[in-house]
């Protein structure tokens, strides 16, 4: 049986936080059956083979390939570093920060038993020239991962380590790199089969906000020594729940609709995920990618211009107790907040006695740290709620493979139904897609020759610059 994931909505509704600021129940009795349908379309596109994401957890041909290749590499190298941006890098920097323990690239290597696990995902010439510093070509795997082969960032990034790769090992090079890109097409693909490169393949039809269950995600996992077969179990226990037709039986539906008519029904449209966990915070920010690239559209199925989607906010307790639930509790009533509290954490630190005389060094001596941490995010609900903000809770049993598996696959699912009652394509990016084509034009890449002169015929536009 997997360690438990529960969606506590109570603080969502209008008898917890007041009268037009919490969900009325009526609305959910009202807007359900616009679930139900969804739900009915989506498990009918999965059976038709139109969105794999959701069969994930159970087809597992890749996983012991991947466990096998795993194995072989952190014997060989000290070092692993992921070349790519968006979902090809945050589902794997998530998967590190949450089941390994934190600042695990600074730990010796007799304390580590596996390869660091370096994501650098901005092409910033600093912070990819600081991990090429750190990590000696000889002693480092390159995974390359960019579905079309093509994306700019990610071969860039290539193409700056593959000299210094050369150097350091000569015609070797290709042991020290593997690709994670399109079964069949794409540059990677073509180098992979010319110069006998090992691949992993990202399934047709799984974007890369969808992918980290997938090897995108869960090829660094096992690199680092993650169990990526209990990943899978966690989420597989969620696949049972994501078409549940019962409102208190489907936590990724009921997270939804719930976020959905605080949106659209009270004009809260900020949605703001804070994880009482340090290990979890890339989680929030993986989640940000899913929510705003899937729901954030100029225009709905219809083809209507309509400019809807929520904005998530990734947050941390408790440190933004500090700094964000100022502007949360008492700024305006525009966000929902969606906590997520482990009911225990993996390591205990007391608090020494040292100042007895001292009421307010005394009160905390022999308290545990992450009891601390727990009642500081029952706080923040209660601040939360008689302010009048409505707010939820997903509580793990613990912070593992399985819990953390399962709840990127409720969020996932969560995505979906969303999508469906926005009424957009949760799966395409057009307005990534026009960002990707102007930075084709200005770096010079064929093809792209019209644009790159519409570009120059902006820049002859006076600036306004003040300095």
């Amino acid at each position: 049986m997997c360690k438990r994931i529960e969606l506590d909505v109570t603080r969502m509704f209008e008898d917890a936080v007041g009268e037009g600021f919490g969900i009325n129940p009526d609305d959910i009795s009202k807007h359900w059956p616009k679930v139900e349908a969804a739900l009915q379309g989506l498990e009918s596109r999965r059976k038709a083979g139109e969105l794999p994401f959701y069969n994930l957890p159970v087809e597992r041909e890749n996983v012991k390939r991947i466990q096998e290749y795993a194995e072989k590499a952190k014997k060989k190298f000290k070092n692993v570093v992921i070349l790519g941006i968006g979902g090809s890098a945050l589902g794997p920097i998530a998967l590190r920060d949450a089941i390994k323990p934190l600042h695990w690239n600074a730990r010796k290597d007799e304390n580590r038993d596996a390869p660091r696990l370096f994501v650098p995902d901005n092409p910033d010439p600093e912070y990819l020239g600081a991990v090429m510093d750190v990590c000696d070509p000889s002693e480092t795997l390159y995974n390359v991962v960019t579905k079309s082969g093509s994306t700019a960032e990610t071969i860039a990034a290539f193409g700056a380590i593959l000299g210094p790769l050369k150097d350091a090992v000569g015609d070797k090079y290709g042991d020290h790199l593997v690709f994670t890109t399109d079964p069949a097409k794409g540059a990677l693909r073509q180098i992979a089969r010319e110069e006998g490169i090992a691949t992993f393949s990202i399934p047709a039809g799984v974007g890369g906000r969808f992918s980290v269950l997938t090897p995108v995600g869960l090829l660094p996992a096992a690199l680092v020594g993650i169990d990526i077969a209990k990943l899978l179990d966690g989420a597989e226990e969620q696949q049972e729940k994501v078409f549940n037709k019962d409102f208190e039986k489907n936590p990724s539906a009921a997270f939804a609709l719930l976020q959905y008519l605080a949106h659209t029904e009270h004009g809260q449209h900020i949605h703001v995920m804070m994880p009482y966990s340090n290990a979890l915070y890339r989680t929030a920010d993986w989640f940000r990618q899913l929510w705003a690239e899937s729901l954030g559209k100029r225009q709905n199925l219809k083809g209507e211009i309509v400019q809807v989607g929520p904005t998530p906010i990734a947050a941390l307790g408790t440190t933004d107790q500090h700094s964000q639930v100022q502007l949360f509790v008492e700024g305006p009533s525009d966000k929902t907040f969606t906590l997520i509290l482990p009911k225990k954490y993996r390591r205990k630190i007391k608090v020494g006695k040292h100042y007895p005389q001292i009421e307010t060094m005394d009160y905390l001596s022999g308290e545990d740290i992450g009891d601390l941490l727990s009642a500081e995010g029952e706080a923040t609900q209660r601040a939360l709620t008689a302010a009048h903000r409505p707010n939820m809770a997903f509580i793990l049993d613990e912070i593992a493979e399985e819990t953390v598996g399962g709840l990127m696959y409720i969020l996932e699912a969560a995505t979906l139904v969303a999508g469906a009652l926005y009424g957009v394509n949760p799966l395409d990016q057009p307005g990534v897609e026009a960002g990707k084509i102007a930075t084709y034009a200005l770096m010079g890449r064929t093809g792209y020759e019209d644009v790159r002169a519409d570009i120059e015929r902006d820049r002859e536009r006076p600036a306004k610059k003040i300095s």
